[in-house]
């Protein structure tokens, strides 16, 4: 196995396991990204998040889409995990697991505080998984969204 930066190419595969993952965490029709959004996101003028690819024997078998964060209290930035996902067949083999490494080594690396992400409430095995791996529940705190129409009304209150 191996893990690598995302490149261009990549881009279809990632869409794929983006809307993956959008039917495991039942939200079939959740994704409305293009590829040439992603690409923009990822390999545009001012990229906006990162892109890991785990692979075994040449094949893509997930990847991981992460971005960097500030917070105020530490004073210092840390990463945010938009999505991690592995194919079913390949869980198990070790890929979840070596993407998490990668990215927390990054944070090391360029001194960041945290890595954050969310996992939904019903996914026993994955909080069971980050757990082994040192994650803490924030159970206090919950996530809050404005989205759609909700942000132009918002914006023209």
């Amino acid at each position: 196995m191996i893990i690598r930066n995302a490149t261009p190419a990549d881009v279809p595969q990632i869409l794929q396991f983006a809307k993956d993952l959008a039917v495991y965490e039942r939200e079939p029709d959740a994704v409305s990204a293009s590829e040439a959004d992603l690409h923009a996101g990822l390999f545009g003028p001012n990229p906006l998040v990162e892109a890991l690819i785990a692979e075994i024997d040449g094949v893509a078998v997930g990847s991981a889409i992460f971005y960097r964060t500030f917070s105020t209290w530490t004073g210092k930035p840390g990463f945010w995990l938009d999505d991690l996902y592995v194919r079913p067949e390949a869980r198990g083999a070790g890929a979840g697991k070596a993407l998490l490494v990668r990215i927390a080594a990054l944070a090391a690396e360029r001194g960041y505080a945290r890595f954050e992400w969310w996992v939904l409430d019903w996914n026993e095995p994955a909080i069971g998984f980050y757990k082994k791996l040192g994650a803490k529940p924030m159970d206090e705190w919950t996530v809050m969204r404005v989205e759609g129409d909700a942000i132009a009304a918002l914006a023209a209150t």
